[in-house]
């Protein structure tokens, strides 16, 4: 039913248009260009045979004159304002000022310079062989020198002199405008239309000698004006030009004029085009006597209505009717007397009819941009649906690997509203993959919302695998992905908001209104290591993260730990024990050497990059630091090589963070430290399991609360409840995930105290 008054509409308006232009005699001009094609690039008209974009200029089924007909496709570039069109030659670009179907073609040409000394020395004028475009001998050749002879060289076939004028010196001699007289500059004109392949030339005047005697130079200026410059140009802008002579040594280009022709004759399919005149089967074409348009089209040379040429009024008299033929118009004196004027009724009638067309035309107009402005944003969405991985979800949802009822597909709208259109004050963070904004649901909820840069095929792959291992996964200690938006231009993730930021932050940034202390860096480094502990052993199928990192680890409003960004993290079969990848993915400082060497990643690779992490909560160092070195090492950069060998040479407490020595007790930090160093084993093997890590830093969390004997026996209850599935609540805050390749970027600014 839509299409159908789709239809309807159109048509109707369409009626209404032709005869509103058959009453007000007004004559639309013909299209110079292709069926459906664009016909103007900024201010200049594109006629057939040029065209903008495929299919819309001359093309040729010889192979042979392909390659010529090519040069016919104008690029018009957008990108300035107004656009600028240019002609694709084979040594480059160049932008066009006008092209005329009388086989003219204006296009700027760079100037050649000689010992400018703002200008690279350039004597060679753009190449146009081969190509359907020679330089009109309407242009003149023009040099600006003293007391030189400048010349214009033909290089195909032997150097050939087409032009030479001779300038002298007279410096108190001014030029008038753009005269250009044989004083301080010289001109000429061509002999005869020219090809290409030339280059211009200064020299002094040489006068050989005519008894055996040796040539003489004369007028060889050797003062004055260094500065040499030669150009073709346009003779039309040359002296309409306001531009004093000396000042164009300033510019680049300057106009020229072309001839170009149709190699291989015209296309056959305008051959029945009867309106027209061609001088040669190559060219140029015109339309003939009484009629216009573009006569390189088929049917485009269209009859001329001289009856209604608003320029002609009159034009048979007040006394004659003017009748239209085709091609030429007929005046006539009518049998009977002209018709009485209209009564005021008939006339009332016709302006109500009027107001009445032109209303139901603005309606039909407004309701027609309604229609098709839903349906391309319809059609917009499904795009951005696909390009987003819209596809690659159904596909996991199909297969049961996505949990439906944890994941919201959020559209568009409610997510531009939520942070007031995507507000730059609203802004949380930005990294190389996007930013990150804050948003408030119409519930009233603060969220997170990720806004991706750009997206290709290996992002969309990460953007959907993200959203897949999220969907499985529910713990207290992992960042909650409350839904994603695919109808946007770029992928939009929302999650929980967690206002305390990443604890990289807190642990490099040395806030003293809010210190780290020993006993908040031993719960967030036992919350983090439970939640690894869930992902590898109790989760329904083992998941990789792939990045921990201190920036990866986000805090809620109670500084609880969230481990975030599971773009490259991966689920494992039960029966594998790693997985071989083609692509080393991973932070610098936190990467497993062993994973680097092998590229094989297995849960001892997170193991490791956790140990990087307890490293860092027990120095407040980071992973990695220039100014750090270590003697007779050659990594001094590595923090997980500065820690092991500073307990190598027991030389721990003077690397520790001032907090660390101030707040924990010795055995408790040794304890860390020691199981730290075996997370950091270069040998995945002889690393802990995340299982025994969890435990052993919730023992040293327990101890550390309370020495009571009863308490301790807490604690081996814990340890053997701690392989169970860790107790799981849903999170009433939000956030959103750093993304990995933000170089331990934080994307979170710390909540205001």
């Amino acid at each position: 039913m839509e299409v159908q008054l789709l239809l309807l509409e159109i048509t109707l308006m369409t009626l209404l248009s032709l005869s509103c232009s058959a009453i007000l005699g007004v004559a639309s001009s013909p299209s110079l260009a292709k069926r459906d094609c664009q016909s103007r690039c900024g201010g200049i008209e594109i006629p057939y045979p040029f065209g903008i974009g495929p299919n819309c200029h001359l093309l040729k089924n010889d192979s042979f004159y392909d390659k010529y007909t090519r040069l016919f496709q104008i690029l018009c570039d957008n990108s300035t304002n107004p656009p600028k069109p240019f002609l694709n030659l084979t040594d480059g670009r160049r932008e066009i000022l006008e092209i005329s179907l009388a086989g003219t073609l204006k296009i700027k040409n760079p100037i050649t310079f000689s010992d400018c000394p703002s200008k690279p020395n350039r004597s060679r004028i753009p190449n146009l062989s081969p190509t359907p475009f020679w330089f009109s001998d309407r242009n003149m050749f023009t040099a600006v020198s003293c007391g030189r002879l400048a010349s214009l060289t033909y290089l195909g076939g032997g150097a050939t002199e087409m032009a030479v004028c001779l300038s002298i010196c007279d410096y108190s001699s001014i030029l008038v405008n753009n005269s250009c007289r044989g004083i301080n500059c010289c001109q000429t004109p061509l002999p005869f239309n020219i090809g290409a392949n030339f280059t211009t030339s200064f020299g002094p005047l040489i006068i050989n000698g005519t008894n055996g005697t040796s040539g003489r130079t004369i007028l060889n200026g050797t003062s004055g004006r260094t500065c040499k410059y030669a150009f073709l140009v346009d003779p039309e802008w040359f002296t309409s030009n306001s531009t004093n002579i000396y000042d164009i040594a300033e510019l680049d280009d300057v106009p020229v004029v072309l001839n170009w022709r149709i190699l291989g004759g015209i296309d056959n399919s305008t051959k029945d085009n009867v309106n027209r005149n061609c001088e040669s089967a190559a060219g140029p074409c015109s339309c003939l006597e009484g009629y216009q348009g573009n006569p390189y089209l088929r049917g485009g040379c269209q009859d001329i209505n001289e009856c209604e040429d608003p320029n002609r009024p009159n034009i048979c008299g007040s006394d004659k009717i003017c009748s239209n033929f085709n091609g030429t118009f007929v005046c006539y004196t009518p049998l009977s007397p002209q018709p009485r004027p209209l009564q005021p009724i008939k006339l009332g009638i016709i302006v109500l009819c009027s107001v009445f067309g032109l209303l139901f035309h603005i309606i039909g107009a407004w309701w027609l941009h309604k229609v098709i402005k839903k349906r391309k944003n319809i059609k917009r969405k499904q795009k951005f649906f696909r390009q987003n991985g819209g596809l690659l979800l159904e596909q996991q949802l199909s297969s049961g690997e996505v949990n439906v009822e944890k994941i919201k597909l959020f559209n568009a709208k409610e997510l531009e509203k939520a942070t007031d259109r995507f507000n730059v004050h609203r802004i949380l963070g930005q990294g190389g993959q996007g930013t990150v904004y804050k948003g408030m649901l119409t519930d009233g909820r603060n969220v997170a919302v990720k806004k991706s840069k750009a997206v290709d095929g290996g992002e969309v792959s990460q953007f959907i695998n993200e959203i897949v291992i999220l969907s499985q996964i529910n713990h207290r200690n992992v960042v909650k992905l409350l839904g994603c938006c695919l109808e946007s231009e770029v992928p939009l993730l929302v999650y929980e908001f967690l206002p305390n930021g990443t604890l990289s932050q807190y642990i490099h940034s040395r806030d003293e209104d809010f210190p780290l202390t020993w006993e908040m860096r031993l719960r967030v480094g036992t919350e983090v290591a439970g939640a690894l502990s869930y992902l590898h052993s109790s989760a329904s199928m083992p998941i990789y993260h792939r990045d921990i990192k201190s920036s990866n680890i986000l805090l809620d409003d109670k500084y609880r730990a969230k481990v975030a960004d599971f773009g490259t993290s991966r689920t494992v079969s039960i029966d594998k024990t790693h997985l071989t990848m083609t692509h080393v993915n991973g932070t610098f400082g936190y990467l497993d050497p062993e994973y680097f060497q092998s590229s094989q990643f297995t849960d001892k690779s997170d193991v490791y990059s956790f140990g990087v992490v307890l490293a860092e909560l027990l120095t407040g160092q980071k992973p990695v630091s220039v100014t750090r070195s270590q003697e007779g090492k050659q990594d001094g950069r590595s923090l997980a090589t500065h820690f092991i060998v500073s307990m190598e040479e027991s030389c721990l407490f003077d690397i520790l963070d001032a907090e660390v020595m101030k707040g924990g007790k010795k055995e408790e930090i040794v304890a860390v430290a020691n199981l730290a160093k075996r997370c950091l084993n270069m040998k995945g093997k002889k690393r802990p399991a995340m299982k025994e890590i969890a435990v052993k830093l919730e023992e040293i969390l327990m101890s550390s609360k309370s020495s009571d004997v009863k308490h301790i026996a807490k604690v081996e209850h814990v340890q053997t409840e701690i392989a169970e599935v860790w107790d799981v609540s849903t999170s009433t805050g939000s956030h959103m995930d750093t993304g990995s390749s933000l170089d331990g970027q934080p994307l979170l600014s710390f909540k205001s105290r």
